[in-house]
C-alpha cells in the first residue's frame, strides 16, 4: 500500500487535473507531496517505532493512513488534496519502518527469513508497478478517486491481522534526540523536495542548489549529532557494518536506475506508440511478475545457501543487461514490444527481486531489537532518495540529450528522433549505474557473509496459547 501509493495517481494526474481545476504548474504536488513528507520524516518513524513498539506503531500508521486516503479521496479542492497527499506521507513515515521492523524481529531462522524477505521484496519492487496498472484501471472504469479510497479496506484488513497475530510489548522510556529528528527531517526535506523540483526548474536553479546544499548541511549535523548522542535517532552502528552498509547501498543505488526506467517506459508507451493508460498499465505487468518471481522463487530460496553478495552483484548485472536492452530502439520496429520490451522487463524484474531481497535482508540483519525500526527505516530512507534522485538524474540526461540532438538534426521528424535519443541517453546511463552499484556492493560487502540470524528475544509472534515458551542461547544471553 505504501509503496504503490508513489505511483497509484500518476497515470490519473490528466483526470484529477481536469476535475479539480488544478494548473499544470501545481499538478506535481499530487504526487511530489506525498514523496516529501515520506521521505523527510522516514528516520523519526523510525525511531517512534522502537520507542512506542513496533505493533502500536503499525495501528497508529495504518488508522492515520487510512483517514488521510479518505481525505484526499473525498476532496473538493487542490489544497485538500495535497494535504490529504501529504498527511498519507507522514503516516507512511511510520508505518513503513514498523512493518518491516515486525517483519526482521519475527523471522529468524535463516531459511524461513530468506522466503519472508523474498515476499517483501516482491511486494516493495512490484508495488510501484502495481500502482500504475490499478491506477489506469481504477481511473478508466471507476473513478481516479478510487485510486486513493481503495487504501480504507486494504488498511482495515492489514488492521485486523495485525491485532490477531502480532504481540505488543511494553513502551519503553526513551529520551528523543531533539537535534537528529530535527536536523533529519530538515535535511531529508530538503533534498527531497530539491529533487522534485528539478523536473520543473532544472539543476542550475538558485531554489534547487540552495535546497540541496541546506540539505547536504543538514545531514552533516545529523551524522556528527548520532556520534555524540547516548541514543541517537540513527545509531551509526546501524550503517558502518560491512554487511548492512552494503545491504543498504544495495537497496538504495538500484533505485536510481529504476524509477527512471519508469519514467522512460510510460513516456514510450504513451507517447511514441500510443497506449491507452489501461494499455500502457497493462504493458508493465510482466516487470511486476519477473519481481515477484526473482524476490521469491530464485532469491527466497537460494539466500540461506549464498552469500548475500553473491546474489546482489550478478543480479544488478542482470537489471543492467536488460535496460542495454532498450537501447537503438525505433517506434517503427516490428513486434517492439515482444522482442525487446518484454525481454527487457523480464532481465529487469528478475534482477531486481535478485538482489533486493537479499540486500533487505542484510540491511537488517543482527541488528538488536531495539534498533530494528531504525534500521528498517534506513532501508526506507535510502529507498525514497535513489528514486527521486533517479527520476530527477534520468529525466535531465534525457532532456538535455533530446535538446542536443534536435540541434543537431533539425527536420520534419527531428522532434519523435530527438525523443528517442533522449530515452537513450537516460538508458545508458542508468545501465551504467546498475554497473557501478555491482562494483561498489562487490568491493564493500564481505564475501562470506550470510544472513545472520535475527535476536529472538524480541520475537513479535505471539506464541499459541497455553505453549511453554522456547529461550535459546541468543535471547538468554541478550537478557543477561
Amino acid at each position: 500500500m505504501v509503496v504503490l501509493d508513489s505511483t497509484v495517481v500518476t497515470i490519473a494526474l490528466p483526470s484529477v487535473q481536469q476535475d479539480l481545476g488544478m494548473g499544470d504548474a501545481s499538478r506535481g504536488w499530487v504526487v511530489a507531496a506525498y514523496s516529501l513528507a515520506f521521505g523527510g520524516l522516514l528516520l523519526l518513524g523510525g525511531r517512534l517505532s522502537d520507542t512506542f513498539g513496533a505493533r502500536r506503531a503499525f495501528a497508529v500508521g495504518l488508522v492515520g493512513f487510512a483517514l488521510a486516503s479518505a481525505l484526499a479521496g473525498l476532496t473538493p479542492t487542490a489544497g485538500l488534496l495535497f494535504a490529504g497527499r501529504a498527511a498519507q506521507g507522514v503516516f507512511a513515515a511510520l508505518l513503513a519502518p514498523a512493518a518491516l521492523a515486525i517483519i526482521s524481529a519475527t523471522f529468524s531462522e535463516p531459511r524461513e527469513r530468506g522466503i519472508a524477505f523474498g515476499v517483501y521484496g516482491a511486494l516493495t519492487g512490484a508495488g510501484a508497478v502495481i500502482g500504475l496498472l490499478l491506477g489506469g484501471a481504477l481511473t478508466q472504469y471507476l473513478d481516479w478517486r478510487w485510486c486513493l479510497l481503495i487504501n480504507i479496506p486494504i488498511a482495515g484488513v492489514a488492521l485486523i491481522g495485525a491485532r490477531a497475530v502480532i504481540a505488543d510489548r511494553p513502551a519503553r522510556r526513551v529520551r528523543l534526540d531533539l537535534v537528529g529528528a530535527c536536523s533529519s527531517v530538515a535535511g531529508m526535506t530538503a533534498l527531497v523536495f530539491a529533487l522534485a523540483e528539478v523536473a520543473n526548474r532544472g539543476w542550475a536553479d538558485p531554489l534547487v542548489l540552495t535546497l540541496l546544499v541546506v540539505g547536504a548541511l543538514m545531514l552533516v549535523v545529523f551524522a556528527i549529532a548520532q556520534r555524540t548522542v547516548a541514543q541517537p535517532l540513527l545509531p551509526l552502528g546501524v550503517l558502518l557494518d560491512r554487511a548492512r552498509g552494503g545491504g543498504l547501498l544495495a537497496v538504495g543505488l538500484p533505485q536510481l536506475a529504476l524509477f527512471g526506467f519508469f519514467l522512460v517506459l510510460t513516456y514510450w508507451f504513451q507517447q511514441l506508440l500510443g497506449y491507452t493508460p489501461i494499455r500502457a498499465g497493462l504493458a508493465f505487468l510482466p516487470l511486476a511478475l519477473a519481481i515477484a518471481v526473482g524476490s521469491t522463487l530464485i532469491a527466497g530460496l537460494l539466500a540461506p545457501r549464498l552469500a548475500a553478495r553473491d546474489l546482489i552483484v550478478p543480479a544488478l548485472v542482470v537489471m543492467a543487461a536488460g535496460m542495454a536492452l532498450l537501447v537503438g530502439l525505433t517506434p517503427d520496429t516490428p513486434g517492439l514490444y515482444l522482442t525487446r520490451f518484454l525481454p527487457a522487463e523480464i532481465l529487469i524484474g528478475l534482477g531486481l527481486g535478485g538482489a533486493i531481497t537479499p540486500a533487505v535482508a542484510a540491511a537488517t540483519s543482527g541488528v538488536g531489537g531495539d534498533d530494528t525500526g531504525a534500521a528498517s527505516a534506513a532501508v526506507n530512507a535510502v529507498t525514497q532518495l535513489g528514486g527521486s534522485i533517479g527520476t530527477a538524474l534520468l529525466n535531465t540526461v534525457a532532456a538535455t540529450a533530446a535538446a542536443a540532438a534536435l540541434r543537431a538534426a533539425p527536420g520534419q521528424n527531428a522532434a519523435g528522433d530527438a525523443t528517442v535519443a533522449g530515452f537513450d541517453a537516460a538508458l545508458l546511463t542508468a545501465a551504467a549505474l546498475l554497473v557501478l552499484a555491482a562494483i561498489i556492493v562487490a568491493l564493500v560487502m564481505p564475501r562470506s557473509q550470510r544472513q545472520r540470524p535475527a535476536p529472538r528475544a524480541r520475537r513479535e509472534v505471539q506464541e499459541p496459547e497455553g505453549s511453554v515458551p522456547t529461550v535459546g542461547k541468543d535471547a538468554t544471553d541478550q537478557c543477561l
